[in-house]
Order: structure tokens, then sequence, then C-alpha cells
């Protein structure tokens, strides 16, 4: 990769790990439905005008119904569900539990009409994917109802951030990736409008929850995607795909050195495990990409 690849995929790696450290700013004084809208919102102002210009909207009208499928699962409900289970559990073990997003993309991908063979290596990474985290929520990490609460919300999360790239792959691969993405912006930021606004607070947040709501607008959602679209363009998808592997490393340092979050030694041990699972399962060998590249070229 060229040098600017390489900075494009460590700015993505820190980018798209600190989004749970400002959720847990903004949700003591923001509802979480007014984050997901301020963040999709944000999102849509400024990667509309983009798509606009690249003439990206305009075939979205063909592929209504897979758009707003997009938009429900990539953004309408991890954003709301990750904003409502962080008033329960900390910023850091969010992040690892959405780091199972790729574990569950190899499990659903079937119900996609997307069959990947589930040799030895996949499955004994979804084993240890599983262990990873039986071992977080199992040894003391998590207590209490609501903690539970707030876990069910990253696992629903992670559900639809994993069902998200598979619509894409499905029914939207054919176009240019800016238009789907700012429309499905677009609708998530109509569909929350109302509940964002019945759950407005009442009185006006900090400085600090107003600065955290914009990075996560402008920067984690707007400026990554376009830094992933660059990613994927100059180093390839499956270089790109390596990010997954450093966001839960940085959302955990973050919970725990600035947010004082005890992780442990079951969250390290869980982390480990679901680094390692998602890279077996996930992983293909470089015969095989290459074979599939060429492929596509013809």
């Amino acid at each position: 990769m060229s040098w600017r690849a390489w900075m494009a995929f460590a700015a993505l790696g820190i980018i798209w790990g600190i989004p749970y450290f400002l959720i847990k700013l903004a949700v003591a004084e923001v509802s979480p439905l007014a984050i997901a809208w301020v963040r999709v919102a944000l999102g849509a102002s400024v990667l509309l005008p983009i798509a606009w210009r690249r003439r990206a909207l305009a075939p979205l009208t063909r592929h209504g119904a897979a758009l707003c499928a997009f938009a429900l699962v990539e953004f309408v409900i991890p954003f709301s569900a990750i904003s409502a289970g962080e008033r329960w559990i900390s910023s850091s073990v969010t992040g690892i539990l959405i780091a199972t997003v790729p574990l569950s993309v190899v499990l659903l991908s079937r119900f996609f009409g997307l069959h990947e063979h589930l040799g030895p290596r996949r499955l004994l990474g979804l084993a240890l994917g599983f262990s990873g985290v039986v071992a977080l929520l199992g040894l003391g990490s998590i207590s209490g109802l609501a903690g539970w609460g707030g876990v069910l919300c990253m696992l629903v999360s992670a559900l639809g951030y994993a069902i998200g790239p598979l619509i894409i792959q499905r029914y939207l691969s054919e176009l240019d990736a800016i238009g789907p993405l700012a429309g499905s912006l677009l609708i998530a930021t109509v569909v929350l409008a109302v509940p964002a606004v019945l759950g407005s607070p009442r009185h006006w947040p900090s400085a600090t929850a107003l600065s955290s709501l914009a990075v996560l607008g402008i920067v984690c959602t707007a400026l990554a995607m376009l830094l992933m679209f660059y990613l994927v363009n100059h180093a390839g998808a499956s270089r790109a795909t390596l990010i997954t592997y450093i966001n839960p490393a940085v959302a955990s340092l973050l919970g725990v050195g600035l947010l004082h979050e005890h992780l442990g030694p079951a969250g390290l041990a869980g982390l480990a495990l679901i680094l390692v699972g998602s890279w077996l399962a996930t992983h293909r060998p470089a015969s095989r990409v290459i074979e599939q590249e060429l492929a596509a070229d013809r």
C-alpha cells in the first residue's frame, strides 16, 4: 500500500474505535434516540452533496426496499441500541461485543444466498469467537438485569451491522457505494426525527456532550465512510477489513484510560479470543482472493 493508504488505514482504525467513548460521554445528557438522530443527520448533511455531485442518487429509486432495509439494520437500530446499551455497560465492553460482527456475517451469509465453505479453520474461528463472548460475559464483566439489557442491545447492534453489508452485497453491489450510504442516512434521519424530538433533553447539553455529538456525526460517520471508500479503492477490500481488529482495542484503551473502566483479565481474554476467532472465521487464503479478483476482472 502507498503511504496515503497506510495513513487512511491508521486514521480509520482510530476513528471507528472512538464512537463508544463519545457515546458514553453524550448519553449522560442526551437520549439514545437523539444521539442516533444527530449522528445520522450530520452524516447525511456531509455525504448527500457528495453523492449528488457524483450522480449516485438517481439509481437508488430502483432499490427502495433494499435501501430502507439497509438504513434500518445499519443505522437506525444499531445507533439507537448502542446508545441505549451504554447507559448500563462500559464503552470498552461495548467495543469488544461489536467486534463479533465478522462472526455474525459468516453465520448469516447463507441466508442471503452467499454460500461459502465452512471448513475446519472457519469452524475453529467461530468456536473461539463464541468462547470469547462467554469469557467476556460469564466471568464477572456483566452483572445485574440492566447490565444484561445492555449486552442484548450490543448483540442486536452487532446483528444489524452484520446484515447491512450482506444487503449491499446481495442487492446493491452494482451501485456507487456512496449513493446507498447517503440515501440510507437520509432515510434514517427521517425515521428517527420524531422519536428524537420526543426524547430531546430538557436542558441544553454541555459543551462536552455537544462536541461528542458533532464528532460522532461528522468524523465517525461521514469522514470515516469516505476514508473507507478511499481505502477499499487503493488497498483492496480484504486489507480494509483488517480495521475490524483495531477498533475494539482502541475502544478498550479509551474506556480504561480515560473513563477509568475496569476490563480485567476476563475482558482481555474475551477480546483476544473474539479477535482471533474473527480472523480465522473470515480469513481467506491469498490464492483464493487473487482468483476472485481475476474472475472479477474478466
